[in-house]
């Protein structure tokens, strides 16, 4: 039995750091790592992934798995993988922002719906836009990316070799763009709902017993979804594109990682 351990061994341990990595950026990335997947998939998925990356990590020096060092290139290896999947992360929050700001807008803010398999509460509007992203993401192949980022990144920071400050800083300073993005995508509606607050606003200084702000939830919310209807056939082109822009700064930290 021994002996079979002893065998075992080097290749469970070829194995743990991959498959560190490769569940940290599931665990963070959009969809996969959502409370609607169990834990259990994302698991085996990990576990298949770091299996068939294995000839990738052939390169990194022998680490004794009972050692501080074993436990450092752990947690080495789960925050590249968090950093990756957070960044993926970037373009499905600028989905969930522009729902929101939308419903506010709308005077639909109120209307919350719960959700039993993610455990918690959120509009209605950021639900169907959430939704519509989940669709974009497996209809671009994401979590196909998403295995070939992970397989790239090996190259970029082999196990073991250490990580970069500049990744951490580079997806910290992008945390601002998902705001950036939400607020240009929801313009449209934010500034029809403003014109149709501000008429309301001047024919009831004119004719104030008309009592036309009784009116004014209706027709803002009338306003919204005509704007909400033409702004949504261009959510799929949008994230798409901030997919891409998400994928060329991970190049771009692999190509600095790989010349450094």
């Amino acid at each position: 039995m021994e002996e079979v351990i002893t065998q075992l061994l080097p290749t469970l341990t070829a194995l743990w750091w991959p498959f560190c990595r490769i569940l940290a950026m599931l665990t963070a990335a959009p969809v996969i790592g959502d409370s609607m997947t169990p834990v259990t998939v994302r698991v085996l998925i990990s576990l298949v992934l770091a299996i068939l990356m294995l000839p990738m990590s052939k390169g990194m020096a022998p680490i004794d798995p009972f050692s501080l060092h074993a436990v450092a290139a752990t947690v080495e290896q789960a925050v590249i993988g968090g950093v990756m999947g957070l960044a993926f992360h970037f373009a499905m929050s600028v989905i969930a922002v522009l729902g929101y700001l939308v419903s506010s807008q709308m005077g639909l803010s109120m209307a919350v719906m719960n959700d039993p398999v993610n455990g918690n509460s959120s509009d209605v509007v950021s639900a169907l836009m959430s939704i519509l992203s989940i669709i974009v993401f497996f209809a671009i192949d994401g979590h196909l990316v998403l295995a070939g980022v992970v397989g790239a990144s090996f190259r970029a920071w082999p196990l073991g070799q250490g990580y970069g400050p500049l990744l951490l800083q580079t997806v910290a300073y992008n945390v601002s763009w998902i705001f950036a993005a939400a607020m240009l995508l929801a313009i449209p509606i934010v500034f029809s709902t403003l014109v149709v607050q501000l008429g309301f606003g001047f024919l009831n200084r004119v004719a104030p017993s008309l009592n036309l702000f009784s009116l004014g939830f209706s027709v803002i919310t009338l306003f919204g979804l005509l704007m909400l209807s033409q702004i949504v056939r261009f959510v799929p082109e949008h994230y798409i594109s901030m997919t891409n822009r998400v994928l060329e700064m991970l190049q771009q930290q692999m190509r600095v990682a790989g010349h450094g």
